[in-house]
């Protein structure tokens, strides 16, 4: 096991976007496809329910009822229906909205924050640098970077664990690109590191089960494929990242992890492939 306690893992989503395959890798499809917003929930022994991401919401669309947020989903389409919300499908699941003590963001992307709002007794954990880079901007540059303040609560700050250059810290197994991982709940069950380049600040997370290790890997690549036969996105993908030179770093970090570690399950947040073959579709 890459982590040391073992949880219980379900890759789940809420709702989707449409999007050109060949924006999100090269030689793809010009034909708009559906790209899931996928989210997990981790069951940890001692901490219970937590989130990795939310996917969307119905917030979203009264968030982008107006300009210039209203640019976001003209431009990216969503397709969503309420009973597909984190919310719900934790409910069918036995999970209350208040049993969800911690949930882990990724980015600040408003297909990943979405559903926050629904759970009023958790904690927040990012990257401080994350925040940061999307929490002083005006409506115009925070909807070109994707952000929408008025999915966040307004109790959000007080909410918040970031974490920043000094948390605690712990080594990786060999093998790995990634020297160290940000040990989220001083456990070693929840591995985060860093994968800026599409967002800045952008955390993957890796988590073991009794079964299998994996690496929620977030928005590092758009599908499975594009790590497996190493195709980029399309050079315009660049407009909307925040480092094209972090974006290629960690896009051949992956790369590499799928050729060394072929046993560990690579989970990018809008992969069909992975949902379809690891997902639950319901909380387990």
């Amino acid at each position: 096991m890459i982590t040391e306690i073992p949880v219980e893992l379900s890759i789940l989503s809420a709702g989707y976007c449409l999007h050109p395959e060949r924006l999100t890798l090269r030689g793809g499809s010009l034909k708009p496809v559906a790209f899931p917003a996928g989210y997990a929930l981790i069951r940890h022994p001692e901490h219970g329910p937590i989130l990795f991401d939310t996917g969307y919401s119905a917030r979203f669309f009264q968030e982008t009822a107006r300009l210039p947020a209203s640019l976001y989903r003209r431009i990216t389409p969503v397709v969503y229906r309420e009973e597909e919300s984190a919310v719900r499908r934790l409910q069918e699941g036995g999970i209350a909205p208040g049993d969800v003590r911690y949930v882990v963001l990724s980015h600040f992307h408003a297909d990943h924050i979405g559903g926050v709002r629904d759970f009023p007794q958790a904690q927040f954990i990012y990257l401080q640098k994350s925040y940061d880079a999307v929490s002083g901007l005006g409506p115009v540059r925070a909807t070109k970077a994707g952000f929408l303040p008025g999915l966040l609560p307004e109790d959000f700050s007080l909410r918040s664990l970031p974490v920043d250059q000094a948390s605690a810290k712990c080594p990786l197994p060999e093998g790995l690109p990634f020297t160290e991982a940000y040990d989220l709940l001083g456990d070693g069950s929840l591995l985060a590191v860093e994968l800026s380049g599409h967002a800045a600040g952008m955390i993957g997370l890796f988590v073991s089960t009794a079964m299998h290790d994996y690496l929620l890997c977030a928005d590092t690549v758009w599908s499975s494929r594009a790590f497996r036969e190493n195709r980029r996105p399309h050079p315009a993908a660049g407009i909307i990242m925040s480092s094209r030179a972090e974006y290629r770093l960690n896009f051949e970090r992956l790369c590499r992890i799928h050729e060394e570690l072929p046993a560990l399950r690579i989970v990018p947040s809008h992969c069909r492939e992975a949902l379809a073959l690891w997902g639950t579709g319901r909380v387990k």
